[in-house]
């Protein structure tokens, strides 16, 4: 997101993001800029799931981890941290087979290995964690072009390497910043994009 851009209408009128209308399929991207990214996600479940396609986006398109979202959470027993953390060598083995993920054997051995990780905290740890990594609200100006939008800051450095203590792999500053984007950590919403407020 480092183009220059700012904010651009969509097919209805409402201005975006710009990589809200991005790809072949914009309505993939409006309807995940428009209704999830940089709302709050609270539970570890939920973060946990976040963690793992962050981890498969890396060097991807956004829009194949989407489309391929509801076969990642069939596959991963729906992220729930628990039931990830047992699964065992045919599992992964299984994942290496199922066409409606990304099979990638190193990031598929970090999101058992993020289970596994995770379970070791206790309940509310992994969420408690994350957020308490997120910045002041009003400790950065609102971006008004993509140009404005880090792609790391010491906050996600910090996360990286606190999730990296505790075990998590697959997770650098850069990661760990578009966590903090998708999860509502930061609001990275360019001023005048209709979801800002």
């Amino acid at each position: 997101m480092s183009d220059g851009k700012g904010v651009v209408a969509g097919p209805d009128g409402l201005a975006r993001c710009p990589w809200g209308l991005e790809g072949d399929s914009m309505a993939d991207y409006r309807t995940y800029h428009d209704t999830e990214w940089g709302r709050p996600v609270h539970g570890d479940d939920a973060l946990y799931e976040r963690i793992c396609l962050e981890a498969f986006q890396s060097g991807l398109s956004w829009l194949t981890i989407l489309r391929r979202r509801e076969g990642f959470r069939a596959a991963f027993a729906g992220f729930e941290i628990a039931k990830v953390a047992a699964f065992a060598d045919e599992d992964a083995e299984r994942l290496l087979a199922d066409p409606g993920i990304i099979r990638n054997r190193a990031k598929i051995a970090a999101a058992i290995a993020n289970a596994r990780a995770a379970a070791e905290l206790a309940p509310g740890e992994l969420d408690a964690l994350i957020w308490s990594h997120a910045p002041e609200p009003d400790g950065r100006p609102v971006p008004r072009t993509s140009a404005d939008v880090p792609a790391i800051t010491p906050e996600s450095t910090a996360l990286a390497r606190a999730l990296k203590a505790h075990g998590f792999r697959f997770i650098g500053p850069t990661t760990a910043y578009a966590l903090m984007q998708a999860c509502g950590l930061v609001n990275d919403h360019l001023a005048d994009c209709h979801t800002r407020a």
